[in-house]
Order: structure tokens, then sequence, then C-alpha cells
């Protein structure tokens, strides 16, 4: 039993790691879904994720959006083996560290991705992010009303409990002024959920593209999102990098905090009250 057998057999998949002819190692995969590092019979490995009792097509939004990004031939994306109700399992990454010429790489790959573009903001499949579903239903509204009425409006309401009226209302005047904050541009082919720890280095440098919430979308999100929480790696190359082949329209700089209120949003709407103060940084920065 080899990979070449669970890409032909992917459902025999538990059937293996119940009889324990798979080893299961745990690894650091995140605050939602269990991580292992399956390693089968011929000494190859698969990284797997599971949740016990998922949201319905919780795994299959991934494993479509996995699939629709690595369609695009520009950013690495790890190769899906098996995908199931409960599990995805995806080509194993052995992990290393990057540099500042793997950076200017991955940029220059994520202009191509962005550039593959998308038929509308949204996408085919129903969404997650977390465990939140993702309104992904295609629209052909422009990008500010769109991102207002799908991206930020259903994560204000998920997050009412954990903000104050004063921020409520904040992110209200945000969505209802968004049009003036400029940038439109036709969908791009995006992750989604680009945060730093969504880009995983291998042993060779090269960064892959992981746990994506692929949608339709504005390419300034991932690029705004690779800079929280510290910012990925070299992350002053890799823009460079990316903007040498694609510029970026007039004002990005100043849209930043709006596409990360977005990510700040669905935080809050998870884990509760402990972003609040990272909504209100950004409000204020707006």
């Amino acid at each position: 039993m080899d990979l070449q057998y669970l890409r032909e057999h992917p459902a025999q998949l538990p059937v293996f790691i119940k009889h324990q002819r798979i080893r299961e190692t745990p690894v650091p995969g995140g605050s939602i879904c269990t991580a292992q590092r399956l390693t089968l019979d011929d000494g190859g490995s698969l990284f797997a994720k599971s949740l016990a009792d998922p949201p319905p097509g919780f795994f299959a939004a991934e494993a479509a959006g996995l699939r629709w990004l690595r369609a695009a031939g520009a950013a690495p994306v790890p190769e899906i083996i098996a995908e199931l109700p409960d599990l995805l399992a995806l080509e194993w990454i052995e992990h290393g560290e990057p540099t500042p010429e793997s950076a200017e790489e991955l940029g220059r790959g994520l202009a191509g991705l962005h550039r593959a573009g998308a038929d509308a903001f949204g996408a085919p499949w129903p969404g997650y992010i977390g465990t939140f579903p993702l309104p992904n239903e295609p629209s052909t509204l422009p990008w500010g009303p769109w991102f207002a009425q799908y991206r930020l409006q259903p994560f204000l309401a998920a997050s009412t409990e954990a903000l104050s009226g004063h921020d409520i209302a904040g992110v209200e005047r945000v969505m209802a002024e968004i049009s003036g904050y400029g940038g439109d541009e036709p969908p791009s082919r995006i992750h989604g959920d680009l945060w730093p720890g969504n880009v995983l280095w291998d042993h060779r440098g090269t960064g892959w593209l992981v746990d994506p919430a692929a949608h339709g979308g504005h390419r300034e999100t991932d690029l705004a999102l690779l800079g929280l929480w510290g910012g990925v790696a070299h992350h002053d190359r890799l823009l460079a990098a990316y903007r040498e082949v694609w510029p970026l329209a007039d004002g990005w700089q100043e849209r930043i905090p709006l596409h990360r209120l977005y990510l700040m949003l669905v935080h809050t709407a998870l884990f509760g009250a402990a972003y609040g103060d990272s909504v209100r940084a950004l409000l204020r920065a707006l």
C-alpha cells in the first residue's frame, strides 16, 4: 500500500488507519482540526487533517479551493490524495526555512495565481473559513459593495456579542462608505485566508499555499493578510516581486486595513472579544 494505491482508492484510507497499517504522528495543525503525519508502508508520508462531525461539505470546500488554486499552475499548492467527509489527506511537505529569493519567487507566483482570475466574485462551491460558512454565491456586484455584503456583513452579524455598539457602528459606517475607498477591480483567483501561517515553506525554501478559503475576490486581500501578525517571512521582498509582475492600483496601502477587517471579524466571530482590540485598531486606521 503506497501513495499510488491511495490515489486510486482514497476511500480505503480510514480502513488502513483503523487497522494500524499506517503510522500516525500528531503534528501542529491549527486550532480547529486534528492534524497528523501518516507514514505508509513504503516510507512515504501524507498530511491528514480531520474533524469530528464537521459541517456539511467542510472538507469538500477546502478540496475544491485547493484544486482551483492548483489548476492555475502559478503558486505551489499541495496535491489532494484523499478527500472524505471528515478527513482530507494531502501530499506531505517537508518543512524548511524561506530565503529572500524564495519569498520573491512566491510573490511572482501569487501574481500569476491572481491573474488566473475568476468568473465572478465568490465561487461555484459553498465555502468555509474556519468552521463558519463563507458566502460564495457568485455575484456581479462591483468589488466594494460585494465585499461589504458578502465578507464584512456576515461576520459582523456573527460578532455582535463580542463587539461594543460603537464598534458595530464603526463597521457599519465602513460598509456604507466602502465605495469611497476605491480599488475596484475584476475578480482575481485568491487564497482568501492568506495569513502568514497558511504559507508553508519546504526544505528547499519554496512557499506552498495551504488551508485556503479560495474564491474570486480582490488580490489586495491576500497581500494585506500576508502582513498580519508580524508578516510572512521577507514580506517586503515578496511584495516588491509581486508588484514587478503586476503593479497595484493607487491607494492600495490605505486599503490594507479594509482588507484585514474581514479576517479580524472572522476571528471575532470564531474566538470572541479577544480580537475586539484588533477590530478597533483597524477602524481607527480607516
